[in-house]
């Protein structure tokens, strides 16, 4: 609570290639820098979870989800 705005370093799981940026989605687990929000949160690495992405994805039973805005 009092992150306005994160930055994500890197994706729990995802292993690398050169060049490739890590892809996250709702539920994935990230490492993340607070860029906007209280002070005492700023300037470390942090975890956080994804819990709303703007992107569509496709569920199980066939219906494609999608939120208004990305969120951590």
């Amino acid at each position: 609570t009092g992150a306005k705005n994160l930055y994500i370093i890197s994706v729990k799981g995802i292993k690398g290639r050169l060049n490739r940026l890590p892809s996250a989605c709702v539920g994935d687990m990230v490492m993340a820098t607070v860029k906007k929000g209280k002070p005492d949160l700023r300037k470390k690495v942090l975890p956080a979870v994804i819990v709303r992405q703007r992107k569509p994805w496709r569920r199980k039973d066939g219906v494609f989800m999608y939120f208004e805005d990305n969120a951590g």
